[in-house]
């Protein structure tokens, strides 16, 4: 079983600014449930004096968000992320690995069941381009939000988008499988030659890692010169921590949105919903204690629509708000650029 790359887990000098970034130390106060306090429990594995059996390590590496909010705020440059995920590639290995979180993997494991996963929707479909551009259809956003790929092909029809492209790799990337994630991003990236333009920040970030950031592109990156509708409503963002984070895209689909009607700064909109890939199936209570102080800000906020740029965030505000009744409406930053939703929709 390989360790931990000795330059990631040496990078941390405990420094303690991280804290104040980090969702769950918010809602714990808890320093095992920091950031820093997680490299430490990383080096008593690394080091031999802790078991990977322990109970604190099976904890903390579930309960993380991953959702790199840290590295934005740290002095060294730690990549906790990459640590994130040697850390679970060693943690979450056999039974350690929770049955949602293998079913998922299973589930787009193979082009075939992803295609099986968007069968019966009419999500956008078209034959490969030999050159790209094209567009990159989410695995389960084409089975959940079919009208978002629409919508992307509307705002641009030169991308292709063949429905035999199969997973990005980011789910088993972030779920203990890391050789496989990378394995699934460089084989799409010989199914799309070309630009790859991604409706999922948490995609984007992972095949930008793999392919090279001059290959991925975000649709609000990518889109930046349309003529847009103007709605008259009131808007606010949600960022996907990892195309924020990760990619540092979070100026482009703001600027989008201004052009698009009243654009509201959540004082949140940069930290995490809880949706945090398969973190809401995984630990349901506490994404819902990290989502519930969210929906309040939105609610007061006098907002008609809240703009997600990833089908994790979507799924998780969409029910959020449903179950409170709100009027906010979810949508997708494509189906607002491209027109799909109208006044009357308000």
């Amino acid at each position: 079983m390989n360790g931990f790359t000795p330059e990631l887990l040496d990078r941390c000098i405990s420094c303690g600014f991280c804290l104040p970034a980090c969702p769950t130390y918010a809602l714990t106060k808890d320093e095992t449930s920091s950031p820093r306090g997680r490299i430490t429990l990383m080096r008593a594995l690394e080091e031999g004096t802790l078991p990977g059996n322990d109970l604190r390590l099976q904890e903390e590496s579930s309960f993380c968000l991953g959702c790199r909010a840290c590295e934005t705020v740290c002095p060294a440059g730690v990549q906790y992320g990459a640590l994130l995920e040697e850390w679970r590639d060693r943690q979450w290995q056999g039974t350690r690995r929770p049955l949602i979180v293998w079913l998922l993997m299973s589930a787009v494991n193979s082009p075939w069941r992803v295609r099986l996963l968007g069968l019966f929707r009419r999500h956008a479909r078209t034959r490969p381009s030999p050159s790209g551009p094209h567009l990159m259809l989410g695995c389960f956003e084409r089975a959940l939000y079919p009208e978002v790929s629409r919508a992307a092909r509307r705002l641009h029809p030169e991308l292709a988008a063949p429905a035999a492209q199969g997973c990005c790799g980011a789910l088993h990337a972030h779920n203990g499988d890391s050789a496989r994630g990378r394995q699934m991003a460089a084989e799409l990236g010989e199914r799309l030659p070309g630009t790859i333009v991604t409706t999922s920040g948490g995609c984007a970030a992972h095949l930008a890692d793999v392919l090279g950031r001059d290959r991925v592109k975000e649709i609000s990156e990518y889109s930046t010169g349309e003529d847009l509708p103007e709605t008259g409503a009131r808007i606010a963002l949600q960022d996907s921590c990892h195309l924020r984070n990760g990619l540092g895209v979070w100026r482009e689909p703001r600027a989008l949105l201004e052009r698009m009607g009243e654009y509201v700064e959540l004082p949140s909109a940069g930290s995490c919903c809880g949706a945090a890939g398969s973190y809401a199936l995984v630990r349901p209570r506490d994404s819902a204690r990290i989502l519930d102080a969210k929906l309040d800000e939105i609610e007061a906020a006098g907002i008609d629509y809240l703009a997600v740029v990833n089908p994790g965030c979507h799924r998780q505000l969409e029910q959020g708000l449903r179950r409170r009744k709100s009027s906010v409406r979810v949508v997708h930053l494509a189906e607002l650029a491209a027109g799909a939703v109208r006044p009357a929709d308000r």
